[in-house]
């Protein structure tokens, strides 16, 4: 029996087993307001590293505000490494049901039913959403696909553009900006200035594109997005058609879902790893856990980083090998510094300019 079919079986076999807790992390709150309180991560996408960029928004929102935060990730059963390129595996998914509120970056997942029943018994029941980045385009499951849940694939006919269309707001359109060339500062809606989400949120910025954005009319635009020329905070404006109309990059709404109960949803199409080093994008990430689970926001919250964060540029099949999700748990990860890539942009492969 060759490995790629003794994997395809253990990955079949996964969810009626329960996770070993080495397959996910929890940070448990200190003091804050968030004590009592159970925030669960989603990682999950091939490009834009998320299992990176989730667990440092996990260890700031438990060590600074008093969340207990679990981070879960695409584990290989076979010798409990992180492989996002896995999107059959959630090890851990019962975590999502105690949880007060879900911060997803997700793309094209199809988790084994066990698994997913998890994530949308949590949906059902009004749990708040805040989803980065691909998540508009989370789930995909294949044609002719029996699963009861394959009606959130982005790409449904039942329900027209799934979870992401339906829920969030949006699904996968385009790239707005050329991607790894156009990079995205966040323009604040004039409408929106008081919103508490943005609240000490300033010079908002992004390495990643800008994506064709349109939400639906009930959703509250909070910030535009920008290309600029290049890849960096300094850079100007492209001139033109790209910059008029500015694309929305957050957006909120309240979801009333097929069970009646509601769902407080913020979607961002930023949130790459490196997207993350941005102080104003992190305060926005945790102003919008505060606003989701019902919790006064502060006027500045404390998002400075915990141990070391030097995120891996986005590109796909570009995570760091040989990482477990202990590794996360430490401060500063041994041999951190050797990571190719580290805040360094890569030349965009070809096939990166045409895979959303």
């Amino acid at each position: 029996m060759n490995q790629l079919l003794i994997l395809s079986l253990l990955l079949c076999l996964w969810p009626f087993n329960h996770a070993r807790a080495a397959d996910y992390v929890s940070y448990e709150g200190k003091s804050g307001p968030g004590a009592g309180k159970h925030i669960v991560f989603l990682s999950g996408d091939e490009e834009y590293r998320s299992e990176e960029g989730l667990p440092q928004l996990a260890k700031i929102l438990a060590e600074r505000h008093g969340f207990k935060c679990t981070v879960l990730f695409p584990v290989n059963p076979t010798n409990g490494l992180i492989e996002p390129n896995l999107n059959h595996s959630l090890p851990g998914a019962e975590a999502l049901d105690s949880a007060d509120a879900v911060v997803m970056l997700l793309r094209f997942r199809e988790w084994p039913d066990a698994q997913m029943k998890h994530f949308v018994d949590a949906y059902l029941a009004g749990k708040p959403i805040i989803a980065l980045r691909t998540s508009t385009h989370a789930f995909n499951y294949g044609n002719g696909s029996q699963s009861p849940y394959a009606k959130f694939s982005w790409s449904s006919k039942s329900w027209p553009g799934g979870f992401g269309k339906q829920v969030l707001g949006e699904t996968w359109v385009a790239h707005h900006g050329a991607h790894k060339k156009e990079a995205t500062r966040g323009i604040i809606e004039a409408s929106a200035q008081n919103d508490p989400i943005l609240r000490g949120v300033t010079d908002l910025f992004g390495n990643s594109d800008v994506y064709t954005a349109a939400p639906p009319p009930d959703a509250t635009i909070l910030v535009r997005g920008q290309v600029l020329v290049g890849m960096n905070p300094s850079d100007a404006p492209v001139e033109g058609k790209k910059n008029d109309p500015m694309q929305p990059v957050v957006w909120t709404r309240l979801y009333k879902n097929e069970a009646g109960t509601t769902n407080k949803i913020l979607c961002t199409t930023m949130g790459a790893a490196t997207d993350l080093q941005n102080e104003g994008l992190r305060r926005l990430v945790v102003n919008a856990v505060y606003w989701g689970i019902g919790l006064d926001v502060p006027a500045k919250a404390d998002v400075n980083y915990v141990g070391d964060y030097k995120p891996s540029m986005y590109g796909f099949d570009g995570y760091v090998k040989g990482v477990k999700p202990a590794d996360h748990v430490q401060k500063v990860k041994a041999g951190a510094a050797s990571r190719k890539g580290s805040a360094e942009l890569g030349e965009a492969k070809g096939d990166d300019l045409l895979k959303p």
